[in-house]
């Protein structure tokens, strides 16, 4: 939801960012395999109960998510890159919630999985939604310049990675953030069913 909205303003420090580290030889896919690491390390944190460390990984994680498509841009975008992307964010995705359940299967276990699930079917909408745009030659850069059709959403990327920090700072809310934030992601979901109906009848 807030996505297209913040764009205007992350995107050119993350662009001029994005075109220095290109002119030094980086490319986009290394700094998806940083970030994706970063986002492990995150994981692994929140399970060793490092609060201030797994914040700091997160958000330097979500960095460079937001830097693989600079340098992309200043280079070339690539089908593979916008997929190794995906894959990333959604591996991140998982392993935040993962960790959580692992730091304390009795007490998170239940809400971990309700939200876990609420990803996965957020994740088949979005998905799908992008390929049947794909087939209608359908196109949009509110959420910026991807490899991939993003469709809009109750919850995007600011959303997540927001919950992702209130999990850090008050890690004892994880199953009231985590039931509130899933059901908000079947929403999002069912929305975009909805309007994929409509689309593409």
């Amino acid at each position: 939801m807030l996505d297209s909205r913040i764009r205007p303003l992350i995107d050119p420090p993350l662009n001029r960012m994005g075109q220095w580290l290109a002119g030094r030889g980086v490319r986009a896919n290394w700094v998806t395999a940083l970030g994706l690491g970063l986002g492990l390390a995150a994981a692994a944190a929140i399970v060793a109960q490092l609060w201030l460390l797994a914040l700091a990984l997160v958000l330097v994680s979500r960095l460079a998510d937001g830097l693989d498509g600079a340098v992309a841009r200043a280079t070339q975008i690539s089908d593979f890159g916008g997929y190794f992307d995906i894959f990333a964010d959604f591996t991140f995705y998982a392993a935040i919630p993962l960790a959580f359940v692992l730091l304390d299967p009795a007490g998170n276990g239940a809400a971990g999985a309700f939200l876990l699930a609420a990803f996965y079917i957020n994740a088949a909408s979005f998905l799908g939604f992008a390929i049947l745009a794909e087939k209608a030659r359908m196109h949009t850069e509110a959420q910026g310049r991807k490899s991939i059709y993003f469709s809009f959403g109750l919850l995007e990327g600011a959303e997540t990675i927001a919950f992702f920090v209130a999990l850090c700072l008050f890690p004892a809310a994880f199953v009231p953030l985590s039931l509130v934030f899933g059901t908000l992601c079947v929403i999002t979901a069912v929305t975009r069913v909805v309007v994929a109906a409509r689309l593409f009848r």
